[in-house]
């Protein structure tokens, strides 16, 4: 069990004005960082007494996923859904969760007014065959895969709970599904006895449940790496968060990327709205908006934000402009930068140098993958930090790691005495939902006190291992002169794939 105990006064980024009381003083935080779960990365917060009640809330929520992706999952052939939708005007008797689910896209698409529709998978299938060849999908082929997806595909009976398949267009239950069975999760671990509150964040939408108050970030979509500063920062009760973007997931033609996100209605990719974060008390409502905001222009998503109560936005265009709903202000802490910073230990008076200095246009992208094992998905620990020509350790990046008493595993890193709080407490991050065990970081040139290096070589590190099993360490030295370069790195068993790319910074807007 690779589960963390996190004590409640080392939160300091928790929100100071709940109107609920506070978790019990014998109450900790247990964190469990898992890969592959959803098809995307998955982190469970339980606020517990004990190791004993966090696990059995994890187990809680692993086995309503689970429950629940043997029914909706557009990916497993086997699942209820797919066998249901192979079928061909055929009433049948289906299942509580997929009538709701189904239910639920007839009301969002009308809601709407189309912009939510199960048969854009037939339109993102062209986009996807169109990849293949490089060149954009035929006009003909787009009028009849939108003509395809505005037929009505089935027919519910709530009555005898029944429903019928009409059409044989490709059908997918993407843009709010995660979000119904995250909420669902959330609720069985919330059940476990003496559990007091879950933060469940899938890929990117988190689900809050219980006495707790969960410190959320906006990812920056034009700056996607996992220590980039934040946009904007609150703090979610019993409520849910969405983010939809471009960012991360579509198709690429030639030298124009194309979302993922089509638009039912005209057969085109999502093209205006970099990101789309909707924050509700209920995760499908969340998880509906943040994927019909990718669509609409932000007047439009202002228009529909202003019928559904208690709805809170924050969308951001390709441009780099930030439309927020009116309460959003009320709602969100100043956007402070994400610290980077594990340790104080290093923090000293920097003396004028003549040396030349780090251009403050130019990052490093440290990017990594860890492996999918079957049956295994929990994440290794992982350390990543940046030291000098003498060893002298400069910018600690990034450490991710469950149970303390297993971070001397790491042995380079722990060799340093670094301090692990920084990671413990920081806060969860709402963004596009990301491929499992993909990661990308940056290092922008400084050091841990914050002040730009100076032109040379350093070595970066990469550090992974596993509770009394594997172990791997990727170290590659750069001269970081100004000139843009590209490595790759080899990897292993921990660290399928790494590289580095030393290059002008991407425009954050």
């Amino acid at each position: 069990m690779t589960l963390v105990k996190i004590g409640m006064a080392g939160l300091s980024l928790m929100a100071p004005a709940l109107t609920t009381a506070a978790p019990s003083p014998s109450a900790g935080m247990y964190i469990s960082q898992l890969e592959n779960v959803l098809g995307t990365s998955l982190a469970i917060k339980a606020i517990a007494p004990s190791l004993a009640a966090a696990r059995q809330a994890e187990q809680a929520a692993l086995t309503e996923i689970e429950r629940l992706s043997q029914i909706l999952s557009s990916y497993r052939p086997e699942s209820e859904f797919n066998r249901w939708q192979a079928t061909d005007n055929v009433t049948t008797r289906v299942s509580a969760d997929l009538f709701a689910v189904l239910a639920q896209f007839d009301a969002w698409f009308d809601r709407t007014a189309g912009a939510i529709n199960a048969g854009a998978e037939a339109i993102s299938q062209v986009w996807q065959r169109a990849a293949t060849t490089g060149t954009l999908p035929a006009k003909a082929d787009l009028t009849q895969a939108i003509n395809n997806a505005q037929q009505p595909h089935w027919q519910l009976d709530p009555t005898r709970q029944t429903a019928t398949r009409l059409s044989q267009t490709p059908l997918r239950l993407h843009t709010f599904a995660k979000s119904y069975v995250l909420e669902r999760a959330a609720e069985a671990a919330l059940s476990v006895a003496d559990v007091q509150g879950v933060a469940l964040n899938g890929g990117g939408d988190l689900v809050v449940r219980g006495n707790w108050a969960e410190p959320v970030g906006v990812a920056n979509p034009h700056a996607d790496a996992e220590n980039h500063a934040l946009l904007s920062r609150f703090a979610v009760q019993n409520g849910a968060v969405a983010t939809s973007g471009n960012y991360r997931r579509g198709v690429q033609l030639g030298s124009d990327w194309f979302s993922h996100i089509v638009d039912p209605r005209t057969g085109q990719p999502a093209s205006t709205i970099a990101s789309a974060t909707v924050v509700h008390p209920d995760a499908v409502t969340a998880g509906a908006l943040a994927t019909t905001f990718s669509i609409l222009t932000p007047a439009e998503s202002q228009a529909l934000a202003s019928t559904i109560p208690d709805t809170e936005f924050f969308i951001v265009t390709n441009t780099g402009q930030q439309h927020s709903s009116p309460g959003w202000e009320s709602t969100a802490t100043p956007a402070t930068p994400v610290s980077t910073d594990l340790t104080t230990a290093h923090l000293m008076h920097v003396a004028p140098t003549k040396d030349k200095l780090w251009n403050p246009d130019q990052e490093v992208l440290i990017s990594l993958e860890l492996p999918q094992f079957p049956g295994r998905s929990h994440r290794p620990f992982v350390a990543i930090w940046v030291e000098d020509e003498k060893g002298n350790p400069v910018r600690n990046l990034a450490l991710w790691y469950n149970k303390p008493r297993w971070l001397p595993e790491l042995r380079d890193w722990y060799a340093q005495r670094r301090n692990p709080d920084f990671e413990a407490a920081s806060a969860s991050v709402t963004s596009a939902t990301r491929s499992p065990g993909a990661y990308t970081l940056s290092w922008d040139g400084k050091d841990n006190a914050g002040q730009f290096v100076k032109q040379g070589n350093y070595t970066v590190f990469i550090e992974a291992a596993r509770e009394h099993g594997t172990y791997q360490l990727i170290k590659q030295e750069m001269d970081f002169n100004g000139k843009p370069k590209q490595l790759s790195l080899p990897g292993n068993v921990e660290i399928t794939t790494a590289a580095l790319d030393y290059r002008k910074k991407s425009d954050a807007r």
